[in-house]
């Protein structure tokens, strides 16, 4: 009984956070339709993934027709804040869970469900956890679905306008807190640079798509990293 009271709990925390990522998820659909995959590609995608960032890029990346290894380099920096996050969740729950457990918990641990769970005063639970992890997977993956089909079936001049979808996306994500943080601001400037520099630079234009998203990544937070350290790193470093 304190099993599914917990679980139940948890189902209904993650809600809002399912209903957000339907929406989302129905532009990711749409977009990968509109670039070749189909549907049901794209579903599969994310039912497996579950990671709004990696796979807009890893789409960008398959759509370059990138090698795999520039596929495997572009998650891995973008998806590595996600082992920090499991860590973190990982001292909250205890040494009881089980091995099975870890991993499920991990796989729909995404920026959303990890603050969700870590504002949870009381102790995280198994039954919370999966709980808290079922309607963000059906979200996302019911609205992945949702929108590949409507995108089928849109006319080719809409599918052409949902290319800039994924732009509008991250424009939204970045503004706000860059409006606010300098050291966002400046790491923005800097991707920026790098971006335009691999795209306009006669032989950095050359370089692939999945290998320029690296480079521009590492360094645009490596130079922030090294002039504009939070105060924590800067007294560690001291």
């Amino acid at each position: 009984m304190m099993s599914f009271r917990e679980y139940r709990m948890g189902v209904s925390r993650g809600l809002p956070v399912g209903m957000g990522y339907f929406s989302v998820s129905f532009g990711f659909g749409a977009m990968a339709v509109s670039q070749g995959l189909s549907a049901w590609d794209a579903t599969l995608i994310s039912l497996t993934n579950v990671t709004s960032a990696g796979q807009f890029a890893g789409l960008t990346v398959i759509v370059a027709a990138a090698t795999l290894w520039e596929m495997i380099l572009t998650q891995l920096i973008i998806n590595s804040r996600y082992a920090l996050m499991s860590l973190a969740l990982s001292q909250r729950m205890g040494e009881r869970i089980g091995f099975l457990p870890r991993l499920l918990i991990a796989f729909f641990n995404t920026d959303e469900i990890f603050a969700l769970a870590m504002a949870r005063v009381e102790p995280l639970t198994v039954p919370f956890m999966l709980g808290l992890g079922t309607l963000p997977i059906v979200g996302w993956t019911l609205g992945t679905l949702c929108g590949g089909l409507a995108g089928s079936v849109l006319p080719a001049s809409i599918q052409a306008a949902l290319g800039v979808m994924l732009y509008g996306m991250f424009i939204a994500i970045v503004v706000p807190p860059a409006k606010t943080d300098r050291k966002i601001l400046a790491a923005v400037i800097l991707a920026l640079i790098c971006s335009s520099a691999f795209t306009w630079v006669p032989v950095l234009k050359t370089v692939s798509a999945g290998i320029s998203i690296v480079i521009c990544t590492v360094a645009a937070a490596g130079i922030c990293a090294a002039l504009l350290p939070t105060p924590e790193e800067a007294e560690a470093a001291v």
